[in-house]
């Protein structure tokens, strides 16, 4: 489903099947770029699936490692998956424009965060409302400019 909503918007996308496993690994995302011309790409984002446990132990062969936390999950993940967060590169806290309606609360967040990962930036926003969208994208543009 998501592969096809991306498509749907002139992003080329490939479904990389986990056959049933609860993770990707770098043997299957070989396969999903073998898929794709890769000369003719600057940039690709692989979605790992699964819980927050599996996939921070599988390395995917990917250069820079993300973990996207959505406000409705709660500010309590990185207590109970401090894997993820302590290998992370950066932090993105998405629909930060439901803050109002869940119990969740940044500062506790960013605090646990920071108890694990020192250095990785963690960023706020909504992919709704596009708050912090563009701090997100500089970021990552600057990442790639360098790497």
């Amino acid at each position: 489903v998501d592969s096809e909503a991306i498509a749907r918007q002139g992003i080329l996308a490939v479904q990389i099947r986990t056959g049933g496993f609860c993770h990707l690994n770098a043997a299957m995302v070989e396969k999903g770029l073998a898929q794709l011309d890769l000369t003719s790409l600057d940039l690709i984002f692989l979605e790992n699936v699964g819980n927050l446990v599996c996939p921070a132990e599988c390395d995917t062969g990917a250069n820079l490692n993300v973990a996207i936390l959505s406000v409705p999950e709660g500010d309590d993940k990185p207590l109970k998956y401090p894997l993820l967060f302590r290998i992370c590169d950066a932090l993105v806290v998405n629909k930060v424009d439901c803050l109002d309606y869940f119990d969740f609360d940044m500062a506790v967040l960013v605090r646990r965060f920071r108890r694990l990962n020192e250095t990785a930036p963690c960023f706020e926003l909504s992919c709704k409302t596009g708050q912090g969208v563009q701090k997100w994208c500089e970021w990552l543009t600057g990442e790639i400019g360098y790497r």
